[in-house]
């Protein structure tokens, strides 16, 4: 089994190549919204390096938001056009899922809220907690939320970009971010229990509809 793992949701670029057992394959690009520009040659790399065939891998698998609506837009739109040619099947990540992933990877923590700043004074969030296969799962549902109603709604320990809208007191954990090695570790599981879709299902989640709002409404400079 080997899953090629892309994250480009956090206006980054990281690509990452996994096996069964272990990571074969990782890069990091942290220029910011760079992705178009590396996404393909990071990709290629990995496979160069690997010895691994694009149309061999077990499945793609990438962030699918919500996050960074370009980023969002750049990762599905790359799984799918390699999965429709490769006839590959497709494993979407939640961008706050892989955020709690990478609490547990880089702080051992087990139980977090993930919050993401989605601008317009507003915040992704939803809540996790380890399972004993080491993988974050999901304790409520994913939402777009006001500050002050995002507060009502922190169940554990706050993480990720939103904390400090969130909980002002509360930011130990504030530059915590996801990379393709958390969609690796989720994807690998999701694989091996075969939950995964087909390449016309490689669809970005936003969680908001005005997505496209000109930067001048988003109530944050930029």
């Amino acid at each position: 089994m080997n899953v090629l793992a892309l994250e480009t949701a956090n206006e980054q670029c990281s690509v990452c190549i996994a096996d069964e057992n272990q990571e074969l394959y990782f890069q990091f690009d942290g220029r910011a919204k760079a992705q178009t520009q590396t996404v393909l040659p990071l990709i290629e790399q990995g496979l160069a390096q690997t010895g691994i065939e694009l149309a061999k891998l077990s499945a793609i698998a990438f962030s699918r938001g919500p996050g960074s609506f370009s980023g969002v837009r750049i990762n599905a739109a790359v799984t799918q056009a390699l999965a429709w040619a490769n006839d590959l099947p497709v494993v979407p990540v939640s961008t706050l899922q892989a955020l709690a992933q990478a609490a547990h990877r880089v702080a051992g923590l087990t139980q977090v809220t993930a919050v993401l700043d989605a601008r317009m004074q507003e915040v992704y969030i939803a809540s996790y907690q380890l399972d004993t296969q080491g993988i974050m799962q999901p304790v409520d549902e994913e939402q777009l939320l006001s500050y002050s109603e995002a507060e009502q709604a922190v169940k554990f320990t706050v993480i990720g970009s939103g904390s400090a809208l969130v909980k002002p007191e509360q930011i130990q954990y504030k530059d915590i971010s996801a990379n393709a090695q958390d969609i690796a570790t989720i994807a690998r599981a999701d694989i091996q229990q075969k939950k995964w879709v087909s390449a016309e299902y490689a669809l970005p989640v936003y969680l908001r509809d005005n997505a496209w709002k000109k930067i001048s409404e988003q109530g944050k400079p930029h």
